[in-house]
């Protein structure tokens, strides 16, 4: 599993990345060199350059809050889903007949005995 930088790492190296591009040119040079210096793969700053880019409007995609919309909205269909599964399989097995038939009633009770089976006999 990789590295967890907090929020101010990360905005700290995409400042120092769009201050490099301004005077390298190029947003690979900018992230190798601030990567080096900082010790964050340039592929890592790469991505956050680009995701800040796309946050601030300069580049279409989707947002960091629109990707945690989405995130919440589909964890949120997987629970409602499971919800429906129980309600649905709960209303299959109540759908079933309620009240017992009369030739069911005959298993609980002896043949030879009209009294109560069990213990409450002995």
């Amino acid at each position: 599993m990789g590295k967890h930088y907090d929020a101010a790492t990360k905005e700290r190296a995409v400042r120092m990345v769009a201050q490099a591009a301004g005077e390298t040119g190029s947003v690979v040079r900018a992230c190798e060199r601030v990567g080096a210096s900082l010790g964050i793969s340039k592929d890592t700053l790469r991505g956050w350059a680009r995701q800040a880019q796309i946050n601030d409007g300069a580049t279409a995609g989707m947002t960091t809050a629109e990707r945690e919309e989405i995130r919440d909205l589909k964890a949120k269909v997987r629970r409602l889903e499971d919800e429906n599964s129980i309600l649905r399989s709960a209303a299959t097995f109540f759908a079933g007949n309620s009240t017992p038939d009369a030739d069911d009633l005959r298993v609980h009770r002896s043949p030879a005995r009209r009294g109560a089976v069990g213990r409450v006999g002995l």
